[in-house]
């Protein structure tokens, strides 16, 4: 594809959602976006604007002769805009009508209509912004809670490029010390070169990568959610305990034993994280063969849970049921609790670790549940601020791969395989780290990341 020649035509797109609201925001990047906008504004000449300004005025249509609406135009210009190129923003009113009269009016001017992200995709190519930055722009649209946030303004912080920059530069300096062996052998000694510069070197860089790798696994849970199983025997008040917690009735709860047979599944926003909590069937031995396959299910979810609550009844001793129950989370993050405080408790809790009392009829002490799991599920150094994180699928993948390739590079060193193919390795793991940032001539991959985002963006 060639991005340059799609770059000379003034793209138009609506930035906020169509619907009925207060405002409604029409973009254009461009060329002629401030020419095309003055054909059909009426107030003071848009040509003579200067940038970062809002002029007030009129849409009109010359074609019917008459007002469509009274607007606010903001004029962001070349290269102090965010796409680098000319860029207007109409303020008109949130009219779903009003809002596409005006949206057509400059398509039939020769603005053409923005593919999703092209706007953000501009910014990318023009050198605004790197790839991890234009990724963070559409994670702070998508962001559930606040540690999703602040890891997404931290990677538009450019967090993310200042490390992978800083591994590259290092990688590079390794480069440069094995072509000057290359190049002049009698310079150092090949084996002293290979186990007391660059095997040391690399092995540091190795690490880190392995750190930003491991770091990843907490931020791909505050984003997709923490996948939160709570489990229990028949009719110990897990479906309570999750009505209590999302402040609706989700599941049906009555005091026969095995009314949930299915997993029940809701997103819980935390504020801080989301939870993707699941209700499951009571743990039992049991004939009915619904009841059987609803068991089966609960145990597939423990074995996949990021977070088991384990749910037992404090007015009434342990069985062997709770037992199997404590036996299958032993291995787990987990948090017990015994619900019904309200009632006389005759629970054994030195049977118990991590406990914390609760009553899902009266919902009392469930916020001091919800702060034990921020504890538990978040690491305590946990800080988007301080350190830096990957934040999605693509960018991990080729942390992997640099990784992978300073693994074999290493090996490679310990095999006294010769330095030039070693070399290679590293150029294969510098290649790799670019590609986060976006050093890269892949144009599917690219059209495929910016097609997710919303439109107007």
């Amino acid at each position: 594809m060639n991005f340059k020649s799609l770059f000379d035509e003034t793209i138009v797109g609506i930035s906020t959602a169509l619907e009925k609201g207060a405002v409604s925001i029409i973009r254009l990047s461009g060329n002629n976006s401030i020419d095309l906008v003055n054909k059909v504004f009426k107030g003071k000449n848009l040509l003579n604007a200067k940038s970062h300004t809002i002029t007030y005025g009129h849409i009109y249509d010359s074609k019917n002769d008459k007002i469509i609406d009274e607007v606010l135009v903001s004029i962001f210009r070349s290269p102090r805009s965010y796409t680098k190129e000319d860029v207007v923003e109409i303020n008109c009113h949130g009219g779903i009508l009003v809002t596409n009269i005006i949206f057509n009016l400059l398509v039939e001017l020769g603005a053409r209509i923005a593919e999703p992200g092209e706007f953000t995709k501009r910014a990318f190519f023009n050198g605004r912004i790197d790839l991890t930055k234009a990724e963070a722009v559409m994670d702070v649209i998508d962001a559930e809670n606040k540690k999703a946030l602040d890891v997404a303004n931290s990677t538009m912080n450019g967090s993310i490029k200042k490390v992978v920059l800083s591994l590259q530069e290092r990688l590079i300096n390794i480069i440069a010390q094995i072509n000057v062996n290359i190049d002049y052998p009698e310079y150092d000694d090949v084996e002293q070169l290979e186990n007391e510069v660059i095997k040391p070197e690399i092995k540091k860089i190795k690490i880190e990568t392995e750190e930003i790798i491991n770091r990843a696994k907490d931020v791909f849970k505050i984003k997709s959610g923490i996948n939160t199983v709570i489990v229990g025997k028949p009719n110990v008040g897990k479906s309570s305990l999750m009505n209590a917690l999302l402040s609706e009735n989700k599941a049906i709860v009555t005091s026969v034993p095995g009314t949930t047979r299915d997993a029940i599944e809701a997103k819980l926003n935390l504020g801080t994280i989301t939870l993707n909590l699941i209700d499951t069937a009571g743990v039992r031995e049991t004939e009915d063969v619904v009841e059987k396959i609803g068991v089966q299910i609960t145990k597939e979810k423990i074995a996949n849970a990021d977070l088991l609550l384990a749910m037992f009844d404090g007015n009434k001793e342990l069985t062997e049921e709770d037992y199997d129950i404590l036996e299958q989370i032993k291995d787990k993050k987990h948090i017990s609790i015994i619900n019904k405080s309200d009632l006389e408790q005759k629970i054994d809790i030195t049977k118990l670790d991590k406990y914390i009392y609760v009553s899902a009829k009266t919902q009392d002490n469930l916020d001091a549940l919800e702060k034990e799991i921020l504890n538990i599920v978040i690491s305590k150094d946990f800080d988007p601020s301080k350190t830096s994180y990957i934040s999605n699928a693509r960018q991990l993948n080729c942390m992997q791969k640099a990784k992978e390739a300073l693994d074999i590079a290493l090996e490679s060193i310990e095999n006294q395989v010769d330095i030039d193919i070693i070399e290679l390795y590293l150029k294969d793991a510098w290649f790799n780290l670019g590609s986060i940032i976006g050093n890269v001539e892949d144009d599917d991959l690219l059209d495929n990341l910016f097609s997710k985002f919303c439109l107007g963006k």
